[in-house]
């Protein structure tokens, strides 16, 4: 069975093995709600998303939650999840954004203390309301109401060790209350306080599947609707061979880039053009290895266009500099309004971290 780590540097070879392994469910198209997500396969698989479709589909409350560690700047690898955020808001969630600081300061070595993980909140929170969140749907972990606090404590009597141990394969500490916060996140909306009992849905990568099978492990002993995941792709890295990783700047771009600078990273990102331009011509480049083919994949908004630049680029019609040309353009001009917007709303977003 394959070796998952929440918390370490674990990559998918094989997306249809862990469908095998884990008993998720391939996505089916008949589930697509009119995104890039699901035209362009990026969600892959899923856990009773049918029950939130059907909620979608007949105009009915469910809930929205979704969280981001704060141990980092944010790059185009998190604007998707708050891309997707934002499309359930949008079809009517009651929304629950998590600003994981007390997660990120007990499960990763990196945050020094708790005002660094806040630091980063306010940088997170502030990218979320720029991306079209309201106030009201983000909450930080360390000032969520006592319930929140009492209904984690309470999570923590119906996890054994031996239950914990054979999720997770080790007891450390900070780990176990980082657990025990995520499970409460996706779980607290159904409390009679917050939303209610109603059907739920967050959005992962596979690494991410512990939480989920033992988040709805304990929701069935609490008697609690069975929360439903999507699991995406990552997005991976602007070299060939790495992930987007805030220790390797080059890797990916940063939604606090400047216009330039991000116009240099993919100008010098790994591409799946032929040799020369000879061969290109006569042989097709490879979009499906292209990093900046993939960039577009992820967050370009045509899906026409992104086409017809797939179908160019594997006859040789379209040259590796014409793609960077279309990437750069697009990325730029939503750096530049993007950024105005996350200025406008920092005052906002530090009184969401410090209240």
């Amino acid at each position: 069975m394959s070796n998952v780590d929440p918390w370490g540097s674990w990559a998918v070879k094989n997306y249809d093995k862990l469908v095998e392994e884990f008993g998720m469910k391939s996505f089916s198209k008949k589930m697509n709600l009119d995104h890039l997500i699901f035209e362009r396969n990026i969600v892959w698989s899923h856990r009773d998303f049918d029950k939130v479709f059907k909620r979608i589909k007949d105009k009915k409350d469910f809930i929205n939650i979704t969280g981001i560690a704060t141990t980092g700047h944010l790059h185009f690898g998190h604007k998707l999840i708050l891309d997707i955020f934002k499309l359930f808001k949008d079809f009517g969630g009651k929304n629950y954004f998590a600003l994981s600081d007390i997660d990120s300061y007990t499960s990763r070595p990196k945050i020094k203390n708790m005002g660094e993980a806040k630091g980063y909140a306010v940088e997170t929170a502030a990218h979320a309301l720029a991306m079209g969140l309201a106030p009201k749907d983000i909450y930080i972990q360390s000032m969520e109401k006592s319930r929140y606090y009492e209904f984690t404590f309470e999570i923590s009597k119906k996890i054994t060790q031996n239950m914990y141990k054979a999720i997770y394969g080790n007891l450390d500490l900070g780990k176990i209350s980082a657990v025990l916060l995520q499970i409460s996140d996706i779980l607290h909306p159904q409390l009679d306080e917050y939303a209610g009992r109603m059907p739920s849905i967050t959005v992962i990568g596979a690494e991410q599947d512990p939480h989920a099978r033992l988040t709805r492990d304990i929701a069935r002993k609490f008697g609690l609707e069975i929360p439903s995941f999507l699991y995406i792709r990552h997005q991976s890295g602007l070299q060939a061979g790495k992930k987007m990783s805030a220790s390797e700047p080059w890797t990916a771009i940063f939604l606090n880039d400047k216009p330039d600078e991000a116009k240099r990273k993919i100008l010098n990102s790994f591409t799946g053009g032929g040799g020369s331009l000879k061969e290109h011509r006569e042989k097709g480049g490879n979009p499906d290895v292209c990093k900046v083919y993939e960039l577009l994949k992820y967050h370009y908004p045509d899906t026409k266009k992104l086409e017809e630049m797939y179908k160019e680029c594997k006859s040789g019609k379209l040259m590796c500099g014409d793609c960077k040309k279309v990437c750069i353009n697009f990325i730029q001009k939503f750096l530049e309004e993007h950024q105005k917007k996350y200025e406008k709303n920092l005052p906002v977003a530090e009184k969401i971290v410090y209240g």
